[in-house]
């Protein structure tokens, strides 16, 4: 359905969401935002202790009061309804519009594309629960995650980094990253969060309010095996420390 749509078409949308949401937080004293984000906080509770029966109800509980509170949203409720226009005037269309498709022979003044391999990253976007490398050896590839609950770690002790810059991007909402380096490898961390706490590399910072910190070892500019780590949470502490 999307690709019918123009780019000025979904800007639009995006636009008129954005003022919804805004008109929400001015208009009604946050509305279901503030009710979303209490049951978010029920959510990442009853996770931590999901193992008792009184976390469980917790999540449960947080679970479904912000499913309800979300889409109880002006900006949410327009989305949808805008989705389902969209889907009926795009249907209409395919409809009284049939595509034509012509076959494509290659000739002299086509540029043959170079092949290409699909690997599978080394972590999957996964919005609940824990993520860590294994325990045995395993090879590296770069890691670009996002998340919203649960801890993840990497230990860079188990795999070759390649004679080049590894990289690892964390985009995460609640929960600790800890990443485990080993000392022959030069190391750049550019960390941002709203609230949490931060031990890198012998540096401490007990209370981060909506900070960033950058940080990196004296010889990573000149080095040939490096690992730039960029991160960036809500809420949450990371550790980055040598191993």
């Amino acid at each position: 359905m999307f690709h019918r749509l123009s780019t000025d078409t979904l800007n639009w949308i995006f636009i008129i969401g954005v003022i919804l949401f805004v008109i929400e937080i001015a208009f009604f004293h946050g509305g279901m935002i503030v009710s979303a984000l209490f049951s978010g906080f029920f959510i990442y509770i009853g996770w931590k202790h999901f193992t008792k029966l009184w976390g469980k109800i917790f999540f449960w509980l947080g679970l479904i009061s912000l499913v309800f509170s979300v889409l109880n949203m002006l900006a949410v409720r327009f989305l949808i309804v805008a989705a389902i226009v969209l889907f009926l005037v795009n249907y209409s269309k395919s409809k009284q519009e049939s595509d034509i498709i012509k076959p494509s022979l290659p000739g002299p003044d086509i540029v043959n594309e170079q092949p290409t391999v699909q690997i599978t990253p080394l972590f999957g976007h996964k919005l609940f629960g824990d993520q860590q490398t294994t325990d045995t050896v395993y090879q590296w590839r770069d890691v670009n995650i996002h998340g919203a609950f649960g801890d993840r770690t990497i230990d860079l002790s188990n795999t070759v980094l390649p004679n080049d810059t590894a990289v690892i991007s964390i985009r995460h909402v609640l929960g600790n990253i800890t990443i485990f380096v080993p000392y022959e490898v030069e190391v750049s961390i550019h960390h941002s969060a709203v609230f949490g706490r931060a031990h890198i590399l012998g540096n401490h910072h007990r209370k981060l309010m909506n900070q960033s910190l950058f940080y990196q070892t004296e010889q990573y500019d000149h080095a040939s095996s490096r690992v730039k780590i960029v991160t960036s949470q809500f809420s949450g502490d990371i550790e980055v420390k040598r191993i």
